[in-house]
């Protein structure tokens, strides 16, 4: 924790557990990071025994660090690399969808602050899970460079009803009253990341923790009119502070027109209740550093006429390729999709080897396969196309998400 003193993350933890149990969290910060994955039931089933994340039914901590970038079925979307604590959020998402059978129309969600693309997959994952195609949901990412990251992530975990925007909160506000959930995974002072995070415990000070709960009850302010009226609004940090965290729910609930609604947050292993919602704490969990509240918003919003297309998706849901003269491109997505054209593509299986040169976007190519397009797979997942020119390959792997390191 170099950058922070021990009497300066004593009070901190103290604040957040008790100063009686404080010296648990303190000395679990000193410990590795755990490793935990999620995988993609659409595309690929776990039956690896125990080690299961308590509250995500695809969760798995895992007992060391592989190589991801080495592994194929990472780059198949397969599986999500995602901190265990984080995943809480999706639990919390779950526990509430019973709220929202039977609407005659599909579920809409917005997840506001969705970069790298974790709560996405699992918010897709939960919310196919639950009502199968009938769901729209919106991921956000303010950055364009992150959003672009985002956009990638969510096109190799394949779900085809996700569309990436990169809006200020503010802008929501035009569609009055259009979600049913809004999930705010909150810009924060970063506590919860002091151990996986050396930036987070360099960018900390008290004046930073004031400025983020400002800037958190903008976010709240800006992007509250696009909720309906009973719908409900996941918020959650990666903070200890109470000023972040139940402070900030309870000036929602106050100011803008909602209740706290109740669960049990004492039922999941090692959470920590709180006046609002739960704690997750590195010590008492496996995971590091997060907050989680639900809100359910008591307040009249009016009806929009406007749809997500008026935000210019970065990526508006899938695309299954693009016309260039007389020839059709299939487009990477498109493989990489929970319903690969299998049926319309020959494929093709590669070994570990062929398959990391694949990534890395090498030259590859196999004998006797028929020319024109074909879709290149490991254990039995695509990863991608190429095109068959007759003596070589032309591999269509997307620059942007090419293996860099040397193979």
């Amino acid at each position: 924790m170099e950058g922070i003193e021990d009497r300066v993350l004593m009070d901190i933890l103290s604040r957040a557990v008790g100063p009686e149990r404080a010296h648990i969290a303190f000395d679990a910060l000193s410990l590795p990071p755990s490793v935990s994955i999620r995988y993609n039931p659409f595309k690929f089933r776990s039956d690896e025994p125990g080690n299961r994340v308590p509250w995500c039914e695809y969760g798995r901590i895992l007992p060391e660090r592989p190589k991801f970038v080495m592994d194929p079925l990472f780059h198949a979307g397969c599986y999500y690399v995602q901190d265990s604590s984080a995943m809480v959020v999706g639990h919390i998402l779950r526990e509430h969808l019973d709220h929202f059978e039977g609407l005659g129309r599909p579920v809409r969600v917005l997840d506001l602050c969705a970069a790298p693309g974790g709560k996405t997959t699992d918010i897709a994952t939960s919310l196919r899970d639950r009502f199968g195609d009938s769901f729209q949901l919106v991921a956000n990412e303010v950055m364009r460079n992150r959003a672009a990251i985002l956009a990638d992530n969510v096109a190799i975990w394949g779900d085809p009803n996700v569309i990436v925007t990169s809006c200020d909160p503010k802008a929501f506000s035009r569609l009055e009253g259009y979600f049913d959930i809004i999930v705010t995974d909150v810009p924060c002072s970063g506590e919860g990341m002091f151990r996986k995070d050396p930036k987070a415990v360099e960018d900390w000070s008290p004046e930073a923790v004031d400025l983020c709960a400002a800037r958190q009850k903008r976010i709240l302010a800006d992007v509250w009119p696009a909720l309906r009226e009973d719908g409900l609004l996941i918020y959650s940090t990666c903070t200890f502070e109470e000023a972040e965290n139940d402070e900030n729910v309870e000036w929602a609930t106050a100011e803008l027109g909602g209740e706290v609604v109740d669960y049990e947050y004492s039922k999941l292993p090692g959470v920590i209740p709180t006046r609002t919602g739960g704690l997750l704490v590195p010590g008492f969990v496996k995971g590091e550093g997060q907050f989680v509240a639900a809100l359910r918003k008591t307040v009249s919003a009016g009806k929009s006429k406007l749809g997500p297309e008026s935000l210019k998706p970065v990526r508006g849901g899938l695309e299954l390729g693009v016309h260039k003269g007389k020839d059709f491109i299939p487009s990477a997505d498109w493989a990489l999709s929970i319903n690969p054209p299998l049926d319309k593509y020959p494929s093709v299986e590669l070994d570990l080897d062929t398959a990391l040169k694949f990534l890395h976007r090498d030259g590859i190519f196999i004998e006797g396969q028929p020319e024109g397009y074909l879709i290149v797979c490991y254990e039995g997942h695509p990863l991608g196309f190429v095109k068959n020119i007759g003596r070589r390959w032309n591999n269509l792997h997307p620059i942007a998400r090419r293996i860099r390191m040397d193979l």
